[in-house]
């Protein structure tokens, strides 16, 4: 069902794992003062709530968590780069040799273990100067900025990472502008896909630098997969449902087809958004991602009828609930075949190579002597590789599955400790307390049978 050689893991972020948001020469970033995830304003300043100041001390005990996964048999592990460790302000002209000898401390345990990195390259940590001082991706000049900040891994670990990301979940910008963009305030429409247009020439002109310092280099795109189902048989509803699902589409389409797709050029002009592309981001944009990665969480419900629209805490990025499923404490609605209907549609849509990089469920899990009973995240996982082998089957080109938060680590969302995704227990809590001793949850043991079987011991 699944094929040889895929990659198996789990992923994280640096501001959701690393803590040490001030040692080794570490500038802030947005994520130091949102201590509330992304329903809250922005701070000041960094405040003691903020639980990714420490998170789960992985500046400190990478090599004894690498040695966890090591032991489920992962064969490769997503972890972010805290670009306000390479560059603390993000516009200066050298980077931090301590922050890049920190990532290279964590490649040399990956490969004493045999674990291949996946690197995202900006994962919602913009340098806080960049968001203060520039206005975050409204403006051009972070295409720079960020092109300088790839130029430098891409130089500094060539030959030791071989698949890389560009942006984390890139359509997210349109949702959480500061989280996802270091946009401060209340962007207008036409500030918003300015800063959009942005990050995709960045992502492009990345793409042509990562492949020039080593053409071995695989770099892909990552957005943030969301099924729209329409909420009924209507003719509006199934538009709806065709629109939302295009508002993500179009991410991808400029990454794997390099230019602007007509339903979106249709879309900003009806809107009176009139961005400003020179003709070199034109060509920028023809440089085109070798694969699409996306994160995949839930599905939602779309509706034209505006009397039926509800909102709540598990539709932050739009839709209505569907009847039809339940959903997580967060009300995050659970949907397998989702999975499924998403990889054949990005495939038949683009023909490139799929990495699924985040999936998972956010449970309040108790630890009982040493030990946390999971049967509730097992049975998750399991009927969703089930659809991901489905979709194999189907022919779709799949790279690799690596959960999301594979270690308990800090929601993004909410920033809390309490939202756990992990096969291993991290004894931190929302207040900060803690020894944050590692423990193995009944879900290490069975995720590590899975990657030993190649899938074969998932149950159908």
């Amino acid at each position: 069902m699944f094929p040889d050689g895929f990659l198996w893991g789990g992923a994280t972020a640096a501001n959701q794992i690393e803590g040490a948001y001030n040692e080794g020469g570490k500038g802030l970033s947005i994520q130091d003062v949102m201590p509330h995830g992304v329903t809250t304003p922005p701070t000041d300043a960094p405040t003691p709530d903020n639980l990714k100041l420490d998170a789960i001390d992985f500046y400190h005990r990478y090599a004894e968590d690498i040695a966890l996964f090591a032991e489920m048999g992962f064969k490769v592990f997503r972890f972010s780069v805290a670009w306000s460790r390479i560059f603390p302000r993000g516009d200066e002209e050298q980077p931090n040799e301590e922050g890049l000898r920190f990532y290279e401390r964590i490649l040399d345990e990956l490969e004493k273990h045999g674990i291949e990195p996946l690197v995202t390259i900006s994962h919602y940590e913009t340098p806080l100067h960049l968001a203060r001082e520039y206005g975050g991706w409204t403006n051009r000049a972070l295409i720079g900025f960020y092109e300088r900040y790839a130029r430098v891994l891409f130089e500094r670990f060539a030959g030791r990472v071989k698949y890389w990301l560009t942006f984390n979940e890139i359509n997210s910008v349109l949702h959480f502008p500061f989280m996802s963009g270091g946009i401060p305030g209340n962007p207008s429409t036409q500030e918003l896909y300015q800063a959009v247009h942005h990050e995709l020439v960045a992502s492009a002109r990345v793409v042509r630098c990562g492949h020039e310092i080593d053409p071995d280099n695989k770099i892909g795109c990552m957005i943030l997969a969301v099924p729209r189902y329409p909420l009924s048989p209507t003719p509006d509803d199934a538009r709806a449902a065709q629109r939302a699902a295009q508002s993500d589409y179009a991410f991808g389409d400029i990454h794997c087809r390099g230019y602007y797709p007509g339903y979106l050029l249709r879309h900003l002009k009806e809107r009176g958004v009139d961005l400003d592309i020179t003709e070199q981001d034109r060509n920028d944009l023809m440089h085109v991602v070798d694969f699409v990665s996306f994160s995949y969480y839930m599905s939602a419900c779309e509706t034209a009828d505006p009397n039926k629209r509800v909102a709540g805490e598990g539709n932050l990025i739009g839709g209505v609930p569907n009847p039809t499923l339940d959903a997580s404490e967060w009300g995050w609605q659970i949907d397998p075949v989702g999975l499924r209907i998403i990889m054949n549609d990005y495939w038949d849509r683009w023909q490139k190579p799929l990495f699924i990089v985040e999936n998972g469920l956010g449970a309040r899990d108790e630890l009982i002597d040493g030990f946390v009973d999971d049967d509730y995240r097992i049975s998750y996982l399991n009927d969703h590789l089930v659809q991901v082998g489905e979709a194999i089957a189907d022919g779709v080109d799949t790279l690799g599955y690596t959960t999301w938060g594979c270690i308990d680590l800090v929601s993004a969302s909410t920033a809390q400790l309490s939202k756990r995704y992990g096969f291993i227990y991290v004894d931190r809590d929302d207040n900060g307390e803690g020894t944050l001793a590692r423990y193995k949850k009944k879900s290490f043991d069975w995720y590590k049978n899975v990657i030993a079987t190649n899938g074969a011991s998932l149950e159908t």
